[in-house]
């Protein structure tokens, strides 16, 4: 499986990530975002979307295990994951360059924008790394 993960570089960068060389993928809230995030298992691959003033997928990590309940969330409903960096993509694909393909007309991203968790399909995957490739 494929979804993107959207984080405010002011908060936690692609770079601050990488850094890290893991993280914890706690504090979604968002119902339909947290059963995304249920659904994530190991190996599953991930892009990183830098959200604010950035708006583009900046970088690919993967998930080093499978979802699992939020040790740090007192309610017992909330679920994270474990994800580790891959890599930077050569250049930044912007939301921009998503909206302005049609292949991308049914893409989460552009659909609802404001969830922090969605799936990407294969054919959305593929066409996100041709972009930044170009």
């Amino acid at each position: 499986m494929y979804w993107l993960f959207k984080e405010e570089p002011s908060s936690y960068s692609f770079e601050e990530f990488v850094k890290d060389g893991q993280t914890s993928w706690t504090g979604v809230k968002n119902p339909l975002a947290q059963k995304h995030l249920r659904s994530v298992k190991k190996g599953d691959r991930v892009f990183y979307y830098h959200t604010g003033n950035e708006k583009a997928v900046v970088g690919i990590a993967r998930a080093i295990g499978n979802a699992y309940l939020d040790p740090s969330d007192a309610s017992g409903k909330r679920h994270t994951v474990d994800i580790a960096p891959s890599r930077k993509l050569r250049r930044p694909v912007t939301l921009a360059e998503i909206k302005a393909d049609r292949k991308f007309a049914a893409f989460p991203l552009v659909r609802i924008s404001r969830l922090s968790v969605m799936p990407v399909s294969a054919k959305e995957w593929a066409a996100i790394e041709f972009l930044s490739k170009t």
